[in-house]
């Protein structure tokens, strides 16, 4: 009787160390999941800010002065509370420095 308890009491424990770790992997993947969305999503608004910034210029030709000047003219949509966008123009007819950074990780 004491064996089979003994027995009863490993399996149980190994079965609770299985579940265990099945939930750990899932939630490290998920978690990579989630990081990758989010890079996807910096690459993502930094192109879009790219494309408006050079349509800009080639309809008035001159880069905008910002990214409120994109926002309000070329329906550039941000999250603000998600990311933050380093815009640095140099002259108006060199496309600007654009970095995209999530907040959180930069």
């Amino acid at each position: 009787m004491k064996r089979t308890l003994s027995k009863s009491i490993l399996k149980g424990a190994l079965w609770a160390l299985l579940a265990v770790a099945v939930l750990a992997a899932f939630f490290v993947a998920l978690k990579n999941v989630r990081e990758e969305i989010g890079r996807q999503g910096v690459t993502k608004l930094e192109d879009a800010v790219r494309r408006a910034a050079v349509a800009c210029f080639a309809a008035e030709g001159a880069y905008p002065p910002d990214i409120d000047y994109l926002i309000e003219h070329y329906g550039l949509r941000v999250d603000e509370d998600r990311y933050i966008i380093h815009y640095d123009i140099f002259a108006q007819n060199l496309i600007p420095d654009i970095t995209v950074l999530e907040k959180g990780n930069e």
